[in-house]
């Protein structure tokens, strides 16, 4: 018997303890600083409650146990649902001090619907045997103009008719226009962003060439409340807004937003994707996101009605007194999503999609995939990834972003590295309670 090579043991920041889990047994322990020590030594332990639990084990055992659940994970996402995004343009009539689609500027269509027939064609046949739902995203994907118009109203009808969900990713600008079109579909949930309360966001989202959008995004979400829409709002954070992002928190919960059952948040980190940008001493690394909103939640615990980050597993676990499944992917590009642009290119995600040179395919005015850069994606797991085998984490983490790590090291089979034993350590703090699953 040995010492599971999944087990991941970190101390509980601010605590004289630690929390022990194995995702692949579906164990997780707070244990004291002489089980941690022992642990961290390699033994001796007491071996009958650790191999009760997983992690204490049969090598060989261990081996096969990772390899039924390899295959439950590959069964389940064969099953999944795919998110098919559409992109009618890139444009924008936001000039966001951090976007990365800044650079992208291929020339609109005159022949735009028999592009947007020909994506739903590609669905219809490509997809048919998979449960699918439909995101528009851009660019700006609800821009006050009459063609665009027609292309959302059309995807409204087409996806409702086919019995398809639709999401919307929007600046929501224009969203309060917009909703008496969208409340007529099957709608998911309608992605908006605001990055602070007003003069904080208004200073980083911004109409090209100047202007304010904090009032206007505002009167979206109350309309798609009011409208019984899903809005799923999220923040992107870096060193200039993180201060302010309790007041936004306040915001949304004088506002009611945060008692509806539609509403709901996320956040984002703004970081480099495919271009640099000018003021890089502003962006956090993941951790470092993740230790200035610990601090900001210690001192002002209302945020956590807000939102609840996620800590890693640790927030799952909290909220179940369960694990979740090993995640042996993170990257779902090529697999459960894929992204379709207006020039009739297929590229394998959101992160990608837009960029020249990442197509894998095209659905207009020939279908062709390109099967070898498609397997490629598929490929990309933590059984395919070499610094992924040998890491303890690599089941909390699922090798990251494909995109992130292709970017960086110009390979899909490169490790995106999720800073797991920190998150943990900070999540198992904060949320507290029985930890034990």
């Amino acid at each position: 018997m040995q010492l599971s090579k999944h087990n991941i043991l970190t101390k509980i920041h601010g605590e004289d303890a630690f929390l022990l889990v194995n995702l692949l047994s579906g164990e997780a322990d707070v244990v004291d600083p002489e089980v941690a020590r022992a642990i961290e030594a390699g033994g001796p332990v007491n071996e009958e409650e650790l191999a009760e639990k997983g992690y204490l084990v049969d090598p060989q055992d261990e081996e096969r146990r990772l390899r039924e659940k390899y295959l439950a994970f590959l069964d389940a996402r064969a099953n999944d649902e795919v998110q098919l995004f559409w992109v009618s343009s890139y444009a924008c009539n936001f000039g966001c001090s951090y976007c990365y689609q800044d650079e992208y500027a291929p020339a609109p269509r005159n022949d735009l619907g028999a592009v947007v027939d020909a994506f739903l064609a590609y669905v219809d046949d490509a997809f048919r045997t998979r449960r699918k739902y439909v995101t528009l995203f851009g660019g700006e994907p609800l821009l006050p103009n009459p063609q665009t118009r027609s292309v959302v109203e059309r995807m409204v009808q087409e996806t409702a008719r086919r019995g398809i969900d639709l999401a919307v990713v929007t600046n929501g600008y224009s969203l309060a226009e917009y909703v008496p079109v969208l409340a007529t579909g099957r709608i998911r949930e309608i992605q908006v962003t605001l990055d602070g309360t007003e003069k904080v966001h208004d200073a980083r989202r911004y109409l090209k060439g100047g202007g304010e959008t904090f009032r206007r995004i505002v009167d979206g979400v109350d309309a798609c409340l009011a409208a019984g829409l899903p809005v799923n709002l999220r923040s992107v954070l870096d060193r200039d807004n993180i201060e302010t992002f309790a007041e936004l928190a306040r915001f949304a919960i004088d506002r009611g937003w945060t008692d509806h059952p539609k509403f709901k948040t996320q956040i984002g980190r703004n970081y480099e994707l495919h271009h640099c940008q000018t003021a890089g001493a502003r962006l956090y690394s993941r951790l470092s996101l993740y230790e200035d909103l610990y601090r900001l939640i210690e001192a002002q615990p209302e945020i956590l009605k807000f939102h609840r980050p996620a800590f890693s597993v640790a927030r799952f676990l909290f909220d179940n007194q369960a694990l979740p499944e090993p995640l042996f992917d993170a990257c779902p590009a090529c697999k459960t999503e894929w992204a379709f642009d207006y020039t009739g290119k297929i590229y394998p995600c959101t992160a990608n999609v837009g960029k020249a040179g990442e197509e894998v395919g095209t659905f207009w005015p020939e279908r062709r995939l390109d099967r070898a850069r498609v397997e490629e994606w598929e490929d990309r797991d933590v059984l395919g990834i070499e610094a992924c085998r040998g890491c303890p984490s690599q089941l909390a983490c699922g090798g990251g972003c494909g995109a992130v790590a292709k970017n960086r090291d110009g390979r899909v089979d490169a490790p995106d590295c999720r800073p797991v034993k920190q998150l943990l350590s900070l999540g198992a703090s904060l949320y507290g309670g029985d930890l034990s699953a």
